[in-house]
């Protein structure tokens, strides 16, 4: 569990050490160069989410709750939804990032509300209820300095957040659920 426990220190302090430690993190990127501050960001990022993976897959788990009957049809349309965010997040803005503000961490918090709407586990409940808070964390710091987000109008930008989003949510049910936490959805 311990190796659990470090993953999502190291990826989601990452993430918030650049919400809330702008100071520190304007001064790595003047010391380092915009570029390297960024390899390095997704370097321990990834170093992170590869250690909550694989402990992820050697943490036992104990129940601490009965998901709703309803959890599992509500799960997939909250998740497809995520990921037509994650999608918008990077892609010209439309109505759908203008709207979201901040897709990733609106996306974020849908994705871990859905999980733990099918999982009453410890182990879920652990890691999507810190993935929840992290979400909910950025918005607030995104609020608190004035950042509404991108806006515009693109229609090719929610078009394609739409079809990249199903297309993302249709291969991650079918095959990369699987290998990423080892539970197959179908």
């Amino acid at each position: 569990m311990s190796l659990l426990y470090l993953g999502l220190a190291l990826f989601i302090g990452t993430h918030l050490f650049t919400a809330y430690a702008r100071g520190l993190r304007g001064a790595l990127i003047a010391n380092l160069g915009e570029m390297p501050y960024k390899g390095l960001y997704a370097a321990l990022s990834l170093v992170g989410f590869v250690m909550l993976v694989m402990g992820w897959k050697r943490t036992p788990t104990d129940v601490v709750y009965t998901p709703p009957e309803w959890g599992l049809p509500a799960a997939y349309l909250l998740m497809g939804a995520a990921f037509i965010l994650f999608a918008a997040s990077y892609l010209p803005a439309g109505r759908i990032k203008s709207w979201a503000g901040h897709p990733m961490s609106l996306g974020t918090i849908l994705g871990s509300f859905a999980h733990l709407l099918v999982n009453g586990d410890s182990r879920s409940l652990t890691v999507f209820g810190a993935f929840f808070a992290w979400g909910v964390l950025d918005r607030v710091s995104y609020r608190a300095r004035g950042d509404r987000g991108a806006s515009g109008t693109s229609l090719l930008g929610d078009a394609s957040a739409i079809v990249g989003g199903l297309i993302s949510t249709w291969v991650f049910v079918r095959v990369l659920h699987l290998y990423v936490s080892g539970i197959a959805l179908i």
